[in-house]
């Protein structure tokens, strides 16, 4: 599979985080997503710097799905700007990869909301 992509995402607490991962992989959008606590983010927002902890979230998908996650992304994450950064995967364990392509659902449907 060529159009795997790990997605990262910040969130303001473990909560949130869940709620989001869990909606994602119900709605097929994502394969997996990964949950990291305890990470510290340095910004610079509304003119000054912030400092707060978050929770990073690692979200495998396809590319042919990315759009439809930032729609549900935006609908679901409590910050105004979320941070949503996508990166292609370039190589991994075939299997994995196969796994992946197979629970991700793309169509030119909206995915169903939970």
């Amino acid at each position: 599979m060529t159009d795997a992509r790990l997605l990262l995402c910040t969130c303001p607490d473990e909560a949130s985080a869940a709620r989001i991962a869990r909606a994602l992989v119900e709605a097929r959008l994502a394969a997996c997503v990964s949950r990291l606590p305890g990470l510290t983010s340095t910004y610079r927002w509304e003119g000054a710097v912030q400092e707060d902890t978050e929770v990073l979230l690692l979200i495998k998908t396809r590319a042919a799905a990315v759009a439809a996650l930032q729609a549900r992304l935006l609908e679901l994450h409590p910050y105004d700007v979320p941070e949503l950064i996508a990166l292609d995967i370039a190589d991994g364990l075939p299997a994995y990869l196969d796994w992946l392509g197979e629970s991700v659902a793309v169509s030119d449907s909206p995915p169903a909301r939970s």
